[in-house]
């Protein structure tokens, strides 16, 4: 699925936001609802928390990309709770891109192909994981 120097890339790149985690957050939820306004009426008026849990997510995540089977129930649950909030399939693509443009704003020139590509690797892995999950928590909500 992954080799090492992906993870190795989102490891040492991750190792980079964490100093910034605050601002990481907020450059990533401002970037999340300039691409889509309409995903701002999802969240709380106060962001206060939901960034502390999102780079924590993201650090959960990262830190276990060497063993990835054990953070898939998490993911997954992560997945159904989403769709309880009104997160949709197409949601996933733009938190994607808020995610790359926020790192490569973040990090600079060391954001280089390589790094972008494994990240985006690694959201695709997760972002399939959680879609999946919801499908069945969607059903039920919208049944």
């Amino acid at each position: 699925m992954l080799t090492k120097e992906e993870i190795d890339f989102v490891q040492s790149d991750w190792a980079k936001v964490v100093p910034i985690a605050e601002t990481a957050a907020t450059l990533f939820y401002d970037r999340l609802f300039e691409l889509d306004p309409k995903l701002r009426s999802l969240f709380k008026s106060d962001l206060s928390e939901q960034k502390i849990k999102l780079m924590k997510m993201i650090g959960y995540a990262v830190n276990s990309l060497d063993n990835l089977s054990e953070i898939v129930p998490a993911v997954q649950a992560l997945g159904k709770r989403h769709a309880t909030y009104g997160v949709v399939s197409e949601h996933y693509e733009t938190v994607g891109v808020a995610l790359l443009s926020t790192l490569k704003k973040g990090l600079g020139p060391a954001f280089d192909e390589a790094h972008e590509a494994a990240w985006g690797k690694v959201y695709g892995i997760l972002a399939d994981t959680m879609r999946n999950a919801a499908e069945p928590a969607r059903a039920v909500a919208t049944s």
